[in-house]
């Protein structure tokens, strides 16, 4: 059976979950960021030059950062759900005063503490 597609209902709620994401990475808030990981040895992470496994890992790797995200404009962001408790998120963004254009995606899964972030990947052209 076919998940339905984007209901409104659930793609308002994890677009505005996105944004809270979003909102959080640019103003360097990591408690934000850790609370929408999903606390989970299962969630992964793979970064620009890095992978991380597990959320405490994932928290870790936030924690080492000496400061916060550099500003970015997303370029363009598509989100999809499938029925009422997983969704992708995935944007091409462009970092302030440079010219490529990177990728980022999220799967999201409804949890018991709301939608959280199970597996995140972010690139820029090599």
């Amino acid at each position: 059976m076919t998940p339905e597609i984007n209901l409104p209902e659930v793609l308002a709620e994890v677009t505005a979950v996105f944004a809270r994401y979003e909102q959080a990475l640019m103003a360097n808030q990591p408690a934000v960021l850790d609370e929408l990981f999903w606390n989970s040895p299962h969630t992964l992470r793979y970064g620009f030059s890095e992978s991380h496994y597990g959320h405490a890992g994932i928290s870790a790797f936030r924690a080492s950062l000496p400061v916060q995200s550099p500003p970015r404009e997303l370029l363009r962001t598509v989100i999809t759900t499938y029925g009422r408790d997983f969704a992708t998120a995935n944007c091409e963004f462009r970092r302030e005063g440079a010219t490529a254009v990177g990728r980022q995606s999220q799967t999201w899964l409804r949890t018991a503490d709301g939608w959280r972030v199970v597996a995140a990947h972010v690139s820029l052209p090599g």
